[in-house]
C-alpha cells in the first residue's frame, strides 16, 4: 500500500500530533491520475445522468393533452407539473453538497438514480393530478444530482486546463436532451394506445438501464474521500489513531455542514454582484427557455397545424446549441449540432488561453460577449417571423441562434464563477443554479396567460427587450470584473486562503528537496 504520511513541520515535537495520510504524486488512486479511457467513462457515464433528467424536463409537456383528459384536471394544474420539477433542482442541491462531502459522490449517484427512476413510475401509476405534481417534485429533487454531481465529478478527474470540453459536453446533455425528450415523447404522444403515462413508463425503463451502467462505469471521484477511507484503513492496520488526511482534521460536523450549505449560496448570491449578475443573467435566459418549452408545441399547432409528433420533433433545435433539425419528413434534417457545439467550445480554449495571462478568469467572457447579443436577436427572429406566411424553418432558426446563446452562457457560467471563488466555487455555483432553477419554474405559470394576452409575437418582443437590457452584464465583468472582486471581502478571503495554501505547498517543497 503506497501513500504519504506525514506530520505537520509545526508540531513535529508532538508525539500525539496526526500523520497527513496523502497521495503520492502519481498514485493511481488519486482520480486525477486515472487512466485517459477510465476519465472519459466516468465523464460520459456522469453526463448521461444530466441528459436523462434535462430531457425529463420537457418531454413531459408532450403529455399534457392526454393527461388533462385522463385525469380530468385543467391545463394551468398540469404546467405546474413542469414548474415543480425545477423547484426541486433550486432547493435540493443546497443539501445534497454536504451530503456528498460526507459519504461521496459514488453513493449519492446510486441512491438518487435509483429513487429517480421510481418517481417515473409513481407519475405513469398516478390515479390523479396532485400526485403527478408530487412525482414531478420527487423527480426533480433527486434528478438534480444530474445537474449538480456532475460538474464536480469533471473537476475531481480532469485538470483545469483540460476541463473545456468535458464542461461542453456536461453542457450539450443538459440543453441538448431538453430538445431531444419531447421529440420522442412527442411520438410516444401521438399514439393513441400509449399517451402520457407510457411517456413516464420509457423515462423510467430508460433510468434503470442507466443505473445498472452506473455501478459498471462510475466510482468515487472525491480525493478527500478516498484518502479519508484509506486513512481508516491504515489506522486499523496500524493500530495507530495519528493516521488521519487533513479533510478529516478540518471537517466540521454535518450539521455545520448543512448549515453552511444551505446559508453560504445565498450570502454569496446576494452580496456578491459577479455572482448576482450572471445568475440574474441566466436565470432569466432558463426561464425564457422553460416558456420556449412549454409555448413552442401550442405555437407550431396554431400557425402551422403541426400534428403532436411534429410537434414533438421542433424540440430537436433545443438540441444542445444547437443546431437546426427538425422531421426527416419535413426535408430538412440538419445535423451539425454536435460540431457547432465543439467548434463553440474550442474557440473559446483558444481565446481563453490568449487572455488569460492578461485578463484572469474574465478570460473566460469571451464569447459571453458575443452571447449577449445572440439572445435577443434569435428572440426577435423566433417573435416576428412565426407566421402561416414564413416556412416553419425560419422561425427555428431563430429559435436556434438563442440556444447557442443560451449554451454558451450556461457553459460558461460554471468555469468562470469557479475560476472566481475557487474553494466558495461550490456555494456561488449552488447561489446561481437555485436562482436560474426558481425562474425556470415560475416563467411557465404565467406563459399561457402572457401569449393570450400579448399574442405569442409580443410576448416574446417583450422577452427580447428585456434580453437587450442584460447585454451590458458580461461586458461590465469582462472589463471591471476584477477590480470589483478587489472590494469583496470573499474575494480577499480566497486571496488570503489561496496564500496560505501556496506557502503550505512551497513548506512542503522544501522538505521534499
Amino acid at each position: 500500500m503506497s501513500f504519504k504520511a506525514h506530520s505537520p513541520p509545526s508540531t513535529l515535537r508532538d508525539p500525539d500530533a496526526p500523520f497527513l495520510v496523502e497521495f503520492e504524486d502519481d498514485d493511481p488512486r488519486n482520480p486525477i491520475n486515472f487512466t485517459p479511457a477510465k476519465k472519459w467513462g466516468i465523464t460520459i457515464t456522469a453526463c448521461g445522468f444530466t441528459g436523462i433528467t434535462a430531457a425529463a424536463i420537457s418531454s413531459y409537456t408532450m403529455g399534457v393533452p392526454t393527461m388533462v383528459d385522463d385525469l380530468h384536471c385543467s391545463t394551468f394544474l398540469a404546467t405546474v407539473g413542469l414548474s415543480v420539477y425545477p423547484i426541486g433542482f433550486a432547493l435540493v442541491p443546497l443539501f445534497t453538497s454536504s451530503l456528498s462531502e460526507e459519504f461521496g459522490r459514488f453513493r449519492l449517484y446510486i441512491a438518487t438514480i435509483f429513487l429517480f427512476m421510481l418517481t417515473h413510475v409513481m407519475t405513469a401509476l398516478a390515479p390523479n393530478i396532485q400526485t403527478v405534481i408530487v412525482a414531478r417534485f420527487l423527480s426533480g429533487s433527486f434528478g438534480s444530482t444530474g445537474a449538480t454531481l456532475v460538474g464536480g465529478t469533471i473537476a475531481d478527474i480532469w485538470k483545469s486546463d483540460e476541463r473545456g470540453f468535458p464542461m461542453s459536453l456536461f453542457a450539450i446533455a443538459a440543453l441538448g436532451s431538453t430538445g431531444l425528450g419531447p421529440m420522442l415523447a412527442g411520438w410516444i404522444e401521438s399514439n393513441y394506445h400509449l399517451g402520457w403515462r407510457w411517456i413516464q413508463w420509457i423515462s423510467a425503463i430508460v433510468s434503470g438501464v442507466y443505473f445498472i451502467s452506473v455501478l459498471w462505469f462510475l466510482t468515487e471521484t472525491r480525493a478527500d474521500i478516498i484518502l479519508t477511507r484509506l486513512a481508516r484503513k491504515i489506522r486499523k492496520m496500524n493500530q495507530d489513531d495519528r493516521y488521519h488526511t487533513k479533510a478529516e482534521i478540518d471537517k466540521p460536523s454535518l450539521t455545520t455542514s448543512i448549515k453552511i450549505s444551505c446559508t453560504r449560496p445565498i450570502g454569496l448570491l446576494l452580496t456578491e454582484p459577479t455572482v448576482f449578475s450572471f445568475s440574474l443573467w441566466i436565470g432569466f435566459t432558463w426561464g425564457v427557455l422553460f416558456c420556449f418549452i412549454d409555448s413552442i408545441s401550442g405555437e407550431m399547432e396554431s400557425i402551422y397545424n403541426f400534428t403532436i409528433g411534429e410537434r414533438g420533433t421542433t424540440y430537436i433545435c433545443i438540441r444542445s446549441s444547437l443546431p437546426l433539425s427538425s422531421s426527416a419528413f419535413l426535408n430538412t434534417p440538419c445535423s451539425v449540432g454536435s460540431i457547432l457545439g465543439w467548434f463553440v467550445n474550442m474557440y473559446q480554449e483558444v481565446l481563453y488561453r490568449k487572455y488569460v495571462a492578461t485578463k484572469g478568469p474574465e478570460a473566460r467572457l469571451c464569447l459571453a460577449l458575443v452571447a449577449s447579443f445572440l439572445l435577443p436577436a434569435g428572440m426577435l427572429i423566433y417573435a416576428w417571423t412565426a407566421k402561416a406566411s414564413i416556412h416553419w424553418i425560419i422561425p427555428l432558426i431563430g429559435l436556434t441562434i438563442f440556444i447557442i446563446g443560451a449554451f454558451i452562457v450556461y457553459q460558461v457560467v460554471f468555469v468562470y464563477l469557479a475560476d472566481c471563488y475557487g474553494p466558495y466555487a461550490s456555494s456561488a455555483l449552488a447561489g446561481q443554479s437555485m436562482c436560474r432553477n426558481l425562474l425556470g419554474a415560475v416563467f411557465p405559470l404565467f406563459t399561457q396567460h402572457m401569449f393570450d394576452s400579448l399574442t405569442y409575437k409580443w410576448a416574446n418582443t417583450l422577452f427580447a427587450l428585456i434580453s437587450v437590457v442584460m447585454i451590458p452584464i458580461p461586458f461590465i465583468l469582462f472589463i471591471y470584473g476584477a477590480a470589483i472582486r478587489k472590494r469583496s471581502k470573499v474575494s480577499r478571503k480566497i486571496l488570503a486562503l489561496s496564500e496560505g495554501q501556496h506557502a503550505f505547498d512551497e513548506e512542503k517543497a522544501d522538505k521534499k528537496g
